[in-house]
């Protein structure tokens, strides 16, 4: 049967996180996970939902949303109806934030801070906050809870990567035949070295892997921290994110740096182009100058007028 929908309503619906099955009257919805964690109660009510206005399908897509399959467009309000009583939302598409990407790092053994309180904060400050913010194109922002990069940072627009900052006191390194610094070093990165450790920035990764373990307590100062990422992006062209020099130890610091992010995004971006496209064209020298600053968000009510 082929497509009765016109073109209009098919945008508005898409829009609102609903894609057309091409040929069809029938739409993939797109359900709002916040990062991919839901509770057995929502996943009770989407599962409902498609059985009742779908195919009883559902998959899962790269940015953890649950698009439930085959829902007839005169069915469309209420299904988000009937899933809204589990407090769930549709959404997910257009120029503006995409839903936020995050591992497990809150309960991984690897991970170095909770990336799902940090996602849920991105996720109501600027997925939602900044939901009706029109911007040059899609913006894509990952948390990562450590180098381990599951869910790929350095591949978003905007990519947090948790770290330990060492503190390394090498006054009380005994130069120890066998270091444990040394050798619980996945990187491969620390060396006792006439005597005393020694640790190779350029390999290096601030995973924390080593921290503690020394007898001597010469690595147990670490500082808990953020690398950001700017302009990653995956698809029919790939680049990949550069980081800040400068590593946030603050939740707060990390937020305004997203904020900051968008804001330039929106101020320099040009139509249709991705952010990485963006900073390869003021160059990575400016772009990282802006957003150490406070002008973008000094200027945030000039910026978001336009």
């Amino acid at each position: 049967m082929a497509c009765t929908i016109n073109e209009e309503d098919i945008k508005r619906v898409k829009a609102m996180g609903c894609l057309n099955n091409k040929g069809t009257d029938l739409f993939n919805i797109r359900v709002i996970t916040v990062n991919g964690k839901i509770t057995a109660e929502q996943a009770k009510v989407i599962a409902e939902a498609a059985e009742k206005y779908g195919t009883g399908e559902m998959v899962f897509t790269t940015r953890l949303t649950v698009e439930v399959k085959g829902v007839h467009y005169d069915n469309i309000e209420s299904f988000r109806q009937y899933i809204a009583r589990a407090g769930l939302e549709t959404g997910g598409t257009g120029a503006k934030i995409r839903p936020i990407v995050s591992c497990k790092g809150t309960t991984c053994q690897y991970g170095l801070y909770d990336t799902y309180a940090l996602s849920e904060k991105i996720h109501e400050r600027f997925y939602k906050g900044y939901g009706d913010v029109k911007l040059p194109h899609k913006f894509k922002i990952a948390t990562g809870g450590c180098p381990n990069n599951c869910v790929k940072p350095d591949l978003n627009d905007l990519g947090i990567v948790g770290q330990m900052v060492r503190a390394h006191d090498k006054e009380l390194c005994k130069g120890c035949g066998k270091c444990q610094i040394e050798l619980k070093c996945p990187m491969h990165a620390a060396k006792v070295v006439d005597g005393k450790i020694q640790i190779d920035e350029n390999i290096c990764n601030n995973c924390g892997r080593c921290i503690k373990f020394c007898p001597f307590h010469v690595n147990d100062g670490a500082v808990p921290g953020f690398k950001v990422y700017v302009g990653g992006r995956w698809g029919k062209k790939t680049a990949h994110g550069q980081a800040l020099s400068k590593i946030f130890t603050s939740e707060e610091e990390v937020l305004d740096m997203v904020e900051k992010a968008i804001l330039l995004f929106r101020d320099k971006g040009q139509a249709g182009e991705r952010f990485a496209d963006t900073i390869a064209r003021i160059g990575f020298e400016e772009t990282e100058k802006l957003l150490l600053s406070n002008e973008l968000l000094e200027r945030k009510e000039e910026i978001l007028a336009d």
